[in-house]
Order: C-alpha cells, then structure tokens, then sequence
C-alpha cells in the first residue's frame, strides 16, 4: 500500500511541477547599441550647409523585426515643430539621413531614437547639438 501511495506521490508532484519548471524560450533581446555620425553627445558649431547628413548605425544584432528610427531636428530650447523630422522601418544596421531646412545663426538639437520592433521597451535615444555658418 505504501508502494502505491509513494507512485502516487510521484506521479502527482510530475503532473504539477515538471510542467512550471519550463525555460524562457529566448524572448529577451541584447540591448539596443547604436553609434551615429555625428557623434552622440557632440557640440558641431558653425557648419557649412545647407544640408547636413546623418549616419545612423545599429551596432547591436539587429531585432528579430528590425528597428524604428525616428530623428526630429529642432532649435535648442523650442518646444514648437521640428524644422525635420525623418521616421522610418529598418532592417538594415545603416541607414543615412540628410537633414534640411536648417535655420541661420542658431544652434540646434538633433534628437534620435531607434527602438525595436520586436520588443518595444527596447530603446536607444541620443542627440547631438550642431550650428549652420
């Protein structure tokens, strides 16, 4: 009877724990790294124009549904429209921009986010300051 009841046991404790003890099949991503040109974080001052290009590139593995890349130029300290904005899908690491319409004289403030399409929490944001002669 003891024999019964411990296969019992056993079989019981198969039926209830084996199942929750099951691994994370992968669903977490890498971080998101991405370097630009110009650099994140630069000071590029009185630059010759009057179109400006930007390289943006996903130095990361690349989401399994790519990325988002929104860039949004815009006059340091407005909060009013960007003069540029660009939003685009990628799958590819590189991907070049040229911004225009920039004003005269006055410092402004790119700003740059790539999130992953597959996990949208995964986000890199960075900017850069930069001025047209």
């Amino acid at each position: 009877m003891k024999k019964i009841a411990f296969v019992l046991a056993i079989a019981a404790i198969s039926v209830f724990v084996i199942p929750s003890c099951k691994k994370n099949k992968g669903t977490t991503e890498p971080i998101l790294t991405v370097e630009t040109t110009p650099a994140n974080k630069s000071n590029n001052l009185n630059i010759l124009g009057p179109d400006f290009p930007l390289k943006i590139e996903v130095t990361s593995a690349m989401p399994p549904s790519g990325v988002k890349i929104q860039v949004a130029a815009n006059t340091e300290g407005s909060s009013g429209t960007p003069f540029f904005t660009a939003t685009n899908n990628s799958t590819a690491p590189q991907n070049n921009y040229t911004i225009t319409n920039t004003p005269d004289a006055v410092t402004c403030v790119v700003t740059i986010t790539v999130s992953s399409l597959s996990s949208p929490s995964n986000v890199w944001t960075g900017t850069y300051r930069y001025s047209k002669k």
